[in-house]
């Protein structure tokens, strides 16, 4: 097989043909809070997996579900127009402040070390001064008239 552009990964078939595939980096327009927020709920599926079995399917189960649905409320805020937006993103920064509270009962039971701890309450602040900086944004452009 012949090198190929940066990014581009060859393989073989198993019939022996050549495949290529991108190895590219998720797209770089998508705005920063949803791909930290990606981040940090990849960090929480991985930190539910390994919890006990009787507090996966209880604790486990609402975090993971609570910090899907803001990824979710997130990207749908980042394809609304105009004044679908903000309403989304200030449904999201609730949303956050809610993922707060199970991560901190995982502390409290000794579920998540002190360092995952801080970690995430770093995390979680991060992404909510970003959503909280999108949604003044969107509400100025709003409360600004076309010209």
């Amino acid at each position: 097989m012949e090198p190929k552009a940066p990014g581009v990964v060859a393989g073989l078939t198993a019939g022996g043909g050549e495949i290529f595939l991108e190895n590219r980096a998720p797209k770089t327009d998508l705005p920063i809070a949803l791909a930290k927020w990606y981040d940090y709920t990849k960090w929480v599926l991985d930190r539910v997996d390994g919890l006990p079995k009787n507090q996966r399917f209880v604790l486990g189960t609402r975090l993971a579900d609570a910090v899907l649905e803001v990824m979710e409320v997130l990207a749908e805020a980042t394809y609304a127009r105009g004044p679908a937006k903000a309403p989304l993103l200030a449904q999201a920064n609730r949303r956050i402040e809610a993922v707060r509270w199970p991560v901190r009962i995982c502390k409290d039971r000794n579920l998540l070390s002190a360092a995952q701890f801080a970690f995430s309450c770093r995390s979680v602040e991060e992404c909510g001064r970003m959503v909280g900086g999108w949604l003044k944004q969107a509400s100025t452009k709003l409360a600004t008239p076309a010209e």
